[in-house]
């Protein structure tokens, strides 16, 4: 890009080549809502159609603008959200995949070199770019594809398309260009927003997150509240462990668990822990009777999934422990080194009824608490039991499956 000048006597932005001004006040208006508290409370798609209109209110002939948001996710690699008038703003979730669709392509030559990249509808050493998603079939003959270089991590790009014969001329190429580093700054912070949310809910959980983000963070707060717990774990991975091949056994645990996890969390429990094998997840009792109902539908369906597992020809079994009780909810840990968790006497319950399981053979147990508040038809007594730690004999019981 040819960088613009100021001309002292005027308040219009003088070009090196010829083209139409534009004023300095205008332009500055942009900066200023990129960067102000306005630009700052809206959300991606408010970004983009907020600034694509006024783009084209100051002239520039903008018929397709695109943020290319890189992140850190296990799933995703990063997020476009594409604007052009009239439409609705589109956002797309990229997949790891999805760098194959951009490989040889000056959009991916950008975000490699971090420098940018003016092209056009011809042949280019960089590579085509029309075959793209959010550019096929638009009739666009030029991109203005900028880079966006956050402090660290991947960079991020933002491309400025129009239909319009000979493209951008050189003084809007230069409007462009002095937008840049308003519009790297705010779209640097979506990205630690996202990146921030992403590895919590990744690492921790949903509720525990929003736990972190409100502050809660000290070792001292613990909260005590009511909720059903549902510890799962694996059979005999013991000997599965010593009999096959390492990789085989983390692609069996793996497949395990995208079985276990979308079981609970789609009945809105959250997995605290994984130990090991097993899976440490629980409902909060805000109603004690729909969190023990929503963890019995999750060992449900988990029981449902293992049933029909295989792995390179290896099947499995579990066993499932539910209860409902009372829990303290917080920090533990030194210094700076903490982990949220469960503890009290409850959650060792639940430890306790799990390893019964494999002692009577069932493959879940739940406690007589979490039986009457789940009010399953259902359900049938196995006795009562002493289990480790504990004085009194416990009543356990299963589903008739």
């Amino acid at each position: 890009m040819t960088s613009a000048i100021y001309a002292p006597d005027t308040d219009r932005l003088q070009p090196k080549a010829a083209g139409h001004a534009v004023s300095v006040g205008a332009l500055l208006s942009i900066i200023e809502w990129l960067s102000g508290d306005e630009c700052h409370a809206l959300d991606e798609a408010g970004l983009i159609s907020g600034l694509g209109r006024r783009l084209q209110a100051l002239g520039l002939p903008v018929e397709r603008l695109t943020l290319h948001l890189m992140t850190l996710h296990p799933e995703f690699i990063g997020r476009t959200i594409a604007w052009a008038p009239g439409e609705p703003v589109e956002i797309h979730d990229r997949e790891h995949g999805a760098r194959v669709a951009i490989s040889n392509t000056p959009l991916r030559k950008v975000m490699e070199t971090r420098e940018p990249l003016v092209v056009d509808t011809g042949e280019s050493v960089h590579g085509r770019w029309q075959h793209i998603d959010v550019f096929a079939d638009r009739g666009l003959m030029q991109l203005v594809i900028a880079p966006l270089c956050n402090v660290d991590g991947p960079v991020s790009a933002a491309v400025f398309g129009t239909c319009r014969a000979g493209g951008f001329t050189a003084s809007e190429r230069q409007v462009i260009e002095r937008i840049l580093p308003a519009l790297r700054n705010t779209s640097e912070l979506r990205i630690l927003r996202q990146v921030e949310l992403s590895l919590l809910d990744t690492y921790i959980g949903p509720l525990t997150a929003s736990r972190i983000l409100a502050g809660r963070m000290r070792r001292d707060e613990i909260e005590s509240m009511e909720a059903a717990l549902l510890l799962c774990d694996l059979r005999g991975f013991t000997e599965l462990s010593n009999r096959l091949p390492g990789s085989t056994v983390l692609g069996l645990l793996n497949a395990y668990f995208d079985r276990v996890v979308p079981a609970i969390t789609r009945e809105g429990g959250e997995v605290l822990k994984f130990m090991g094998d097993a899976v440490l997840a629980f409902f909060p009792g805000y109603d004690a009777s729909h969190s023990c109902g929503a963890a019995l539908a999750s060992a449900r369906a988990i029981l449902d999934e293992i049933d029909h597992f295989q792995y390179e020809g290896n099947s499995i079994k579990a066993g499932i422990a539910l209860h409902y009780g009372e829990v303290g909810y917080g920090n533990v840990g030194s210094g700076r080194r903490l982990d949220f968790t469960l503890i009290g006497g409850d959650v060792n319950l639940a430890s306790r009824i799990q390893t019964a399981c494999s002692e009577l053979g069932e493959a879940l147990l739940m406690s007589a608490p979490f039986r009457e508040e789940a009010g399953a038809g259902d359900v049938v007594s196995v006795g009562s039991h002493r289990l480790k730690g504990f004085a009194d004999p416990a009543e356990l019981f299963t589903i008739v499956r």
